[in-house]
This record gives C-alpha cells, sequence and structure tokens, in this order.
C-alpha cells in the first residue's frame, strides 16, 4: 500500500510538471472547428482564468492552463486541443518573444460584456454576429435605442451594430419594398417607437442613438459594425444639423443642397463621400463599392494586411487567421471606396487590385472601432428571404473568425502602446 501511495504521488507529481497546459492550436491543419475554439476560450475567461492569445502562432493559438474541466468542454464542443508539457510551453514562448519572430503573446483578462445593438423580434439569422456568437457559445444581450438613450451601454465592453440604417431612411428599401407587409410594419414600428421617445421623426431618434453610440466609443468603448450600418453610421454623424431624408421617409422635404452642409470631420472612417438622393437607388453613398466592383464570384477574395505583433498587437489580433486569403462576400454596403477613407484609419483587408477596403480599424478618443464590409461572409449574395446560413457547414470559416477576433479584442491586458 506504501508503494501504490508513493506510486501515486509521483504520478500526480510528474503529470504536474510535464502536462501543465492546453493549447488550442489554430492553424489549417490541426484545428477542426476554430469558431468554437473562440468559445472555449471565451469560456475559460468567464472563469477567472486567463489565457494567452498567441498572434501568429499557429494561426493564432490560444494558451490556457491545463485542467480536466477545460479538456471535457473541448471535446464536448469538438474542438482540437493539445496538452502540453511545461517544457514545451516555455520553448514555445521562448520562440515567441524571439525578436526575429513577428510573434507575441497577449494575456486575455476578463470576458468581456458583449452587447449587440438590433430590434426587438429580429432573427438571429438576420445578423452574422448574433449566429456566430450563439455558435460559439458567446453570450450577449440586446439592445436597442430606449436601452442606448438612456446609457445602458455603459453597462457593456463590447457593442456591434445590427445591419441598422442610422440615417432614418429605412434602409433605403423603398423602390423595391414599399408595398411588402414587412416593410410597412418596421416603418410603423420604428414611428411608434420614435413617438415613445418623444421624437417627432425617426431620424432625429437614430441621430441621437448615433450620437450615444459615438459617445459610448469616445469613451473606451470597442464598437464592431458590418454592412450598412457602417457607412449610414458615419452618414447620420456627418450630417447631424442636416434633413437628408425626403418626404416618404420622415414627410417633410430635405433640406435644400443638403451634400454641402455634410461635415466630414464628425465621422468616424470616412470623408469626402456624396450622398445618394434617389429615394428609388437602393444605396446611402459613394463610400459602398457594391455597384461599382465587377468582380466575379470565382475571384472575388480579400487580402489581410500583415503587422507586426510586437509593435501592432492590436490589428495583428484583429487579423489572426489560418489564411491571409478571404472569400468576399456582399451586402448592402459591400465594401468602402479607398479613396474616401481617412488616412488615421487603418486598412486590415483589402482588395487592392479594385481599389476597395473591406476591414478597417480606427481609434476614437479612448475607444475602438472596427467596420467590415458585407454582410454574411458564407452567403455571397444574401438577399431578403434567404435561409439561414448553417454554420456547422462552415466550422473554419476565416471570415466569420474575423468577427470573434472583435469580440475577444477588449478581453486582451491593457498596456502602454508601443510607438
Amino acid at each position: 500500500m506504501k508503494k501504490l501511495a508513493a506510486f501515486l504521488i509521483l504520478f500526480l507529481f510528474v503529470n504536474q510538471i510535464f502536462a501543465s497546459y492546453i493549447l488550442i492550436p489554430m492553424d489549417a491543419d490541426t484545428q477542426k472547428n476554430h469558431l468554437k475554439a473562440y468559445g472555449i476560450t471565451y469560456w475559460t475567461l468567464e472563469k477567472d482564468v486567463k489565457v494567452k492569445w498567441l498572434l501568429n502562432y499557429r494561426g493564432g493559438s490560444f494558451l490556457l492552463p491545463d485542467s480536466e474541466e477545460i479538456q471535457r468542454e473541448c471535446q464536448i464542443r469538438g474542438v482540437s486541443f493539445e496538452v502540453l508539457s511545461d517544457a514545451k510551453t516555455e520553448q514555445i514562448l521562448e520562440e515567441i518573444s524571439s525578436p526575429s519572430k513577428n510573434m507575441e503573446a497577449v494575456v486575455l483578462e476578463k470576458a468581456p460584456k458583449i452587447a449587440v445593438y438590433t430590434p426587438k423580434g429580429k432573427l438571429p439569422w438576420d445578423d452574422a454576429v448574433t449566429m456566430v456568437l450563439s455558435y460559439a457559445e458567446i453570450p450577449y444581450e440586446t439592445v436597442y435605442d430606449e436601452e442606448v438613450l438612456k446609457d445602458e451601454l455603459l453597462l457593456y465592453d463590447w457593442l456591434h451594430l445590427h445591419h441598422e440604417d442610422f440615417t432614418g431612411q429605412y434602409g433605403k428599401f423603398y423602390a423595391r419594398y414599399r408595398q411588402a407587409a414587412w416593410y410597412i410594419q418596421e416603418k410603423k414600428d420604428a414611428e411608434a417607437l420614435a413617438t415613445k421617445l418623444g421624437y417627432a421623426k425617426v431620424s432625429e431618434a437614430k441621430r441621437d442613438v448615433a450620437l450615444k453610440i459615438r459617445d459610448y466609443v469616445v469613451g473606451g468603448g470597442f464598437m464592431f459594425a458590418m454592412c450598412s450600418a457602417t457607412d449610414s453610421f458615419d452618414i447620420a454623424l456627418s450630417a447631424v444639423h442636416v434633413d437628408i431624408c425626403e418626404p416618404m421617409f420622415d414627410g417633410d422635404a430635405s433640406d435644400g443642397n443638403y451634400q454641402s452642409k455634410i461635415d466630414y470631420s464628425k465621422t468616424f472612417a470616412f470623408k469626402d463621400f456624396t450622398l445618394v438622393r434617389s429615394p428609388m437607388v437602393y444605396e446611402f453613398s459613394s463610400i459602398d463599392m457594391t455597384t461599382k466592383r465587377m468582380i466575379p464570384k470565382e475571384t472575388d477574395y480579400f487580402s489581410l494586411m500583415d503587422f507586426s505583433a510586437k509593435w501592432d498587437p492590436i490589428p495583428t489580433m484583429l487579423c489572426q487567421n489560418h489564411t491571409a486569403l478571404v472569400k468576399g462576400f456582399m451586402g448592402q454596403t459591400t465594401s468602402f471606396t479607398r479613396d474616401e477613407i481617412k488616412s488615421n484609419v487603418l486598412v486590415m483587408g483589402e482588395n487592392k487590385t479594385n481599389g476597395e477596403a473591406k476591414y478597417i480599424h480606427g481609434i476614437k478618443g479612448k475607444g475602438f472601432f472596427t467596420f467590415y464590409g458585407g454582410h454574411d461572409p458564407e452567403d455571397y449574395t444574401h438577399k431578403v428571404g434567404d435561409p439561414k446560413t448553417e454554420l456547422e457547414l462552415h466550422p473554419t470559416s476565416p471570415g466569420y473568425r474575423l468577427i470573434l477576433n472583435n469580440v475577444l479584442f477588449p478581453a486582451a491586458k491593457k498596456k502602454k502602446q508601443k510607438t
């Protein structure tokens, strides 16, 4: 019995020495479910356990302390993992720290509290972010105009803007869908909510919501937006004191020569854009490249930029992937005209030959924003009424990984950026 007890003690001691960490690889060859891997990382952070994000190491892998609970959770969720000894872990971290390697180990400290700005009653598959959060099993809460105007964004670390129209033009769906029951109902609902909140027009309510979101970011919040929420948000900020809505949207005429009254200094990302005045055109402005691009689906890709992990950890985090070439996808706002992006905004994904940016990032005050063009990374031309994307069929999607990079970004340990 004494020998058995001694053996068990020795076994536990040796196991503690030689199997102390779990590596969740994020490369193309060994990870079978990249999307759920982010969920495991978030779940670990929720338990007040720190995680290291190994930037540019095997596709942006995650290093976690070893435990039976974490191993079991990986197995349940179908996430590939490797158990590492202390010696192997030390070897990996030493390699990453080498000045000759474009890698960095960033500590993730706390699971960010996530809010999705979306109207009540919207189905989860109307929006790629809510779909991937649900698939990755990352919890989120929903907020809308009422909560935003009550300053409830202060309760959250990260905010996603649903494919919203912040200009009050109901998504510019008028030409095709003005007789559709869903369009009529959504317009009635928006008007009723604006009235409840004390506004005469939906455009005025959306203007103040955009200003509250701006203040949230300036105060230190993290904002992520896709598709039409990107350019319509900036347009709303640029037209705070200008009526750009035609009568069918707000009941009165727009301001004469309103283009000359646009204030580009108020926007987050875009400059020098021209608004599309006609309500019969499904487009907000010249920012969007949808009608200007002539790229066949088969060759529609965008490239992720390569940043210095040690000197530029933020864009490096946001671009972590198992491929630098990502399939393109359409949306009401598919991508951004390169010449209309402000010089202080970082382009992280682009199609150079077409002069368009797909994925951009910037700093506003104490906070950060990321704009990602397109509607659904795995549905090339998502249209109203199309069936939802089944992410079980796309567990390694590079396009969806970019969304989840942004979700984890606020968890990173804050440190003084190198200059």
